[in-house]
């Protein structure tokens, strides 16, 4: 949305090929994800699916999800941090800590999820804006 010359919202409407955050459901949705998913960290490939999942919440980004057999999960070691989701469950997270680099919380999963969201039981999502690279498609 944008600001008219009134101050009142004006609607955006998506073009050709975009999606509106605003158009997504709540409760959320989970959908698989055809285009090839990727996170790279230090030049390194730390995840790469054709096998994702990505969850749609009303006025929220998609969130990816990675099944941890196509995560590095040697480069992960489990943080102290957890959060809870109203629709999800209670998540738990991830830090990358490889080498001299290290991130905190680069990445959360829900070992248990509520019933609506067993699809994400097994799954890893990370934070874009805390690896160098997050790809979806080619």
């Amino acid at each position: 949305m944008s600001l008219s010359g009134r101050g009142v919202p004006e609607q955006i409407v998506p073009g050709p090929g975009q999606e509106s955050v605003w158009d997504y459901p709540r409760p959320p949705r989970v959908e698989p994800v055809p285009e090839r998913l990727r996170v790279v960290v230090a030049g390194e490939v730390l995840a790469e699916t054709t096998a994702g999942l990505r969850v749609l919440e009303t006025a929220g980004a998609p969130v990816y999800y990675f099944p941890r057999a196509d995560v590095r999960m040697e480069r992960l070691v489990a943080s102290p941090h957890s959060s809870f989701c109203e629709w999800k469950g209670s998540a738990s997270y991830v830090t990358y800590d490889h080498r001299s680099r290290r991130i905190e919380n680069v990445g959360w999963t829900y070992p248990d999820p509520t019933p609506g969201y067993r699809a994400i039981a097994g799954h890893i999502a990370f934070y874009a804006g805390r690896v160098d690279e997050a790809r979806v498609g080619d």
